[in-house]
């Protein structure tokens, strides 16, 4: 038995028989001088095989089931593609420098797509850089049907397997949609490339990170993957093959038992009441939220709006995210959660979000983490913030809305965007456009600082919602994306959970709501902790909502308080 280790990527155990996947050869393409007279023929060869293949994905997306939430991811990628190919920007772009350079087509289109990648690639954002995966994967489509290169096909894959790659590209990973796949084990993607959220999405077990894996495992040996501990077995023995087979046995009863709690509220055993709800970055995600119970939307993250915009493209221009698209994202967030509480976060941008916008102008800086980001970047361009609020404003007729300020640190911060607010509701009254006069307006706690004054700021507005992942990043001073200090990185720390007690208590002497909406809220043992102290709201990613309502009903609220004591007593 021979045992892998990468980096976990999509969770659960899988046994099967291993497909190695051939790695591609880099196709060679030469580099031939033209005439202008050439020109024109060849535009019409590359404008010929956009068609086709766009016209192959159409396909894909007629033969996608329609009404499957697991074929979401699926059908968005495809649909990107289809905007990719048609992209205005790009391909005008790569035909002025078609026919200025007097090359090749094919080695034009393959200099400039390599280009945009790179550009993607050294965004500094995770999100945008796995971008450069689908731009290089759909036009290797389009210079594939140019150059007459067959693929490996990928439906040779059977039922069953654990495909073994080096990468898998999003149009080779719509097998993951027709194959009952036991796991994935790839040298490359990273953990919001678009086949590891498909292979999430469909519930598929997936390692990354292992070095030079199709030259160590032959097509048939039997295979284990383990996508919690990142560990790839390879011809297990008797005892560990009997092993994963009582934990996949084991998992499978567990989500069964799950499904009883998805339309059960969160309390313990002797009934102690919680509210559960969702974290989510794009309008369709407020489908699963209520699909797995959740009470409301907790935090609605709106940057990855203004970054969906850019990502569904091949150009790298600026984009505008105008009143009426914010507004019709919101409302339909809204319509879907109906009178459920919908919590939406203005603009998060900056530090290690990056956006690319018209109207905000990108500027390098030493320490993106500390500077000019989130509610600081929204004073700093109040005409986005402006923008933001109308479009919420407006969108607050269609529900239970709230506004959250992020990365709040003081008093007059706060102030300022009330008093934008303000100007806003104003202007609507004017134009005599409907809006709800009674949204709450509330901050995030992410800071020491907002933490040590929480009993100032929380006389300013109407709730708090503690961000544990940048709380505990800023209070120890560690960048938990820096795989040096990364092991620093604890939420347990007593500062922290001094700091988020300091806040607790403040919102609780000026009766205001608070809630936990970090990474904290959605793992077992700090679940415990969090109640344990006061906190009665939490809000996480929606698939680990059953499980936390199924946590807190074995518990009594003393024994919670009991777990809790013992962390804030450092013991």
């Amino acid at each position: 038995m021979k045992v892998f280790l990468g980096i976990p990527a999509s969770g659960g155990a899988g046994i099967g028989k291993a497909f190695v996947i051939p790695e591609t050869a880099k196709k060679s393409i030469p580099q031939k001088n033209i005439q202008e007279s050439e020109l024109a023929d060849g535009w019409q060869r590359f404008q010929s095989s956009v068609h086709i293949v766009t016209e192959q994905i159409h396909t894909q997306l007629k033969n996608l089931p329609k009404g499957s939430p697991s074929n979401k991811a699926q059908r968005e990628l495809l649909e990107a593609y289809i905007l990719m190919l048609s992209d205005p920007i790009f391909i005008a772009e790569l035909k002025d420098a078609y026919e200025k350079s007097l090359k090749n087509i094919e080695h034009v289109i393959d200099i400039k797509v390599a280009e945009y990648a790179e550009k993607l690639r050294n965004t500094g954002d995770d999100m945008l850089a796995e971008r450069a995966h689908d731009i290089t994967d759909v036009f290797s489509l389009v210079l594939n049907n140019m150059l007459n290169i067959s693929q490996f096909d990928i439906s040779a894959v059977p039922d069953g397997a654990v495909i073994i790659a080096s990468t898998l590209s999003p149009t080779n990973a719509l097998v993951l949609s027709k194959r009952k796949i036991a796991g994935l084990a790839l040298t490359e993607g990273g953990i919001s490339s678009h086949v590891v959220i498909l292979a999430r999405s469909y519930g598929i077990p997936t390692v990354v990170g292992l070095k030079n894996i199709t030259h160590q495992i032959q097509t048939g040996n039997d295979v284990i993957v383990n996508g919690n501990t990142a560990e790839l077995f390879v011809n297990p023995d008797d005892k560990t093959l009997a092993e994963y087979k009582n934990k996949i046995e084991v998992e499978r009863r567990r989500e069964k038992a799950l499904k009883s709690f998805l339309n059960k509220p969160a309390q313990t055993k002797d009934g102690t009441r919680f509210t559960i709800l969702a974290n989510i970055g794009t309008p369709e995600e407020a489908l699963l939220a209520k699909e797995m119970g959740a009470d409301g939307i907790g935090l609605f993250r709106t940057e990855f709006l203004y970054m969906s915009t850019v990502s569904e493209t091949a150009s790298f221009a600026y984009h505008s995210f105008d009143e009426d698209t914010q507004f019709n994202a919101y409302k339909q967030v809204l319509s879907i959660m109906g009178e459920k509480p919908v919590t939406i976060r203005t603009l998060d941008a900056g530090g290690d979000k990056l956006i690319h916008n018209a109207d905000i102008p990108i500027a390098e800086e030493k320490n993106p983490l500390m500077g000019l980001r989130a509610v600081r970047l929204s004073l700093a361009y109040p005409h986005i913030m402006k923008t933001q609020l109308r479009a919420l404003y407006r969108a607050s007729i269609y529900g239970n809305l709230k506004i959250m300020l992020p990365l709040i640190t003081n008093v007059e911060q706060v102030r300022q965007c009330t008093a934008l607010a303000e100007t806003v509701r104003k202007e609507l009254r004017a134009e005599n456009i409907p809006f709800d006069e009674n949204v709450s307006i509330g901050i995030m706690i992410e800071t020491a600082a907002a933490a040590m004054t929480a009993d100032c700021l929380a006389k300013t507005c109407s709730f708090f919602s503690i961000g544990t992942n940048d709380l505990t990043q800023y209070t120890l001073g560690i960048d938990r994306e820096n795989q040096a200090v990364s092991g620093l990185y604890d939420e347990f720390n007593l500062a922290v959970l001094r700091l988020i007690a300091t806040t607790l208590e403040c919102a609780q002497k000026e009766d205001i709501p608070v809630s936990v909406c970090g990474e904290m809220a959605g793992k077992d043992d700090s679940v415990l902790v969090l109640t344990g102290m006061g906190f009665r709201s939490l809000s996480m990613s929606s698939k680990f909502i059953p499980g936390v309502k199924e946590l807190l009903s074995r518990f009594t609220i003393n024994e919670l308080h009991a777990i809790s004591a013992k962390h804030l007593n450092n013991l």
